[in-house]
């Protein structure tokens, strides 16, 4: 029975509570010192993508690496335990490519999008090399025999990895957004996790989402510091990296739930390259644009339903709609974890809800009154 025997004191993990507390108070020592490091940290407020009305720091990646390797610190030295930080110290040193080469474009605004693409799918490749771990199934015949050869295995998981994270860089747009997504996987990782019996794997998810709720604090609604590419890119990957391990350390959990649970950011991601690509004429697919559903739910919803609010407000208050819709895939993929073919059909669900949702607000056919 799903959340058998649960006690809420099982969120009241000290090292859990060290991560977010860390990650906060590193959070507010990066604001308060933004006129020391500024004139490389901020993110301006101009341009196709931007829509916050200041020039803000956006090296909150620090505050997550931070938040994480505090959480790993304080972790129990008990036998009982070592599991954990062996994944979270997997976790830490092979994010290090993803993070590094994302920092070094929030710095010097010079990295290209193919360098970080494939410094994330560097992190992948490090994290099969420190854990022997790659994608070995999918619950699809012809596939899962191929995946079965260690070359394609590890191909095609640096892929999914460079993917993922990549997918969570494009999610990151107003404030809190990306936080309470990942908060959201994080939980349904968690959850899942915890029923299977792999508490090592569900502690570690809690731990990564206290450095994440640290962040989030200081993001939302107000977004004095925001992720970054080093941050988007981490977290990204660590959420690759769990969505990778869930199924292949439990054998009963379907890959397809773990795709369920990152299908927001993922059909995000596909549906910009294929929207830039062949929507738009001439235009390059890793073009930036403002016309994410999340940026169309800004203009179409936000603005309209919240038009009392200051900009910056109307900013934070875009999230939580975005946030509902992550949490249905997630929520799903909590109860139907075990069944395939009811999380292939519950992606696809996910997608026609994502296409129905995109074309009202494209065509002004969502649009509350004023």
């Amino acid at each position: 029975m799903l959340l058998s025997n649960f006690s809420p004191l099982e969120l009241a993990r000290f090292d859990a509570l060290v991560a977010a507390l860390t990650s906060f108070l590193t959070c507010l020592l990066l604001v308060g010192t933004k006129k020391w490091h500024g004139a490389f940290s901020m993110d301006s407020s101009t341009g196709v993508q931007k829509f916050h009305t200041a020039p803000t720091p956006r090296i909150a990646g620090i505050a997550l690496v931070v938040g994480v390797l505090a959480g790993y610190a304080f972790s129990s030295q008990s036998p009982a335990a070592a599991e954990k930080r062996q994944i979270l110290s997997a976790i830490l040193m092979a994010g290090m490519p993803a993070f590094i080469f994302g920092l070094l474009e929030d710095i010097t605004k010079k990295v290209s999008v193919k360098t970080r693409l494939l410094a994330t799918m560097a992190s992948g490749l490090l994290g099969w090399g420190i854990t022997g771990t790659s994608l070995t199934s999918v619950d699809v015949w012809g596939i899962d025999w191929l995946l079965g050869f260690t070359a394609i295995s590890v191909l095609f998981t640096t892929f999914a990895v460079g993917g993922v994270a990549n997918a969570i860089n494009i999610i990151d747009g107003f404030n809190g957004l990306t936080a309470g997504v990942a908060l959201i996987m994080l939980t349904a990782f968690g959850l899942i996790a915890r029923e299977v019996g792999d508490i090592q794997l569900a502690f570690t998810c809690l731990v990564i989402a206290g450095a994440v709720f640290g962040f989030f604090l200081v993001n939302w609604p107000f977004g004095k510091i925001f992720l970054g590419d080093g941050g988007a890119y981490f977290l990204g990957f660590t959420l690759a990296w769990i969505a990778i391990l869930l199924p292949e350390r439990n054998p009963q959990v379907s890959a397809w739930a773990s795709l369920l649970i990152c299908s927001y950011p993922i059909i995000e991601v596909i549906f910009s390259i294929y929207r830039r690509k062949f929507l738009r004429s001439n235009c390059d697919a890793t073009q930036p644009d403002a016309s994410h559903l999340h940026s169309l739910t800004n203009k179409r919803w936000a603005r309209r339903i919240f038009s009392e609010a200051s900009p910056t407000l109307q900013n934070g208050l875009t999230s939580p709609f975005m946030w509902m819709y992550a949490a249905i895939s997630c929520t799903a993929a909590v109860f139907f974890y075990l069944s395939t073919w009811k999380s292939c059909i519950l992606i696809f669900i996910c997608i026609s809800i994502y296409l129905t949702m995109y074309s009202k607000l494209a065509f002004f056919n969502w649009i509350p009154r004023k």
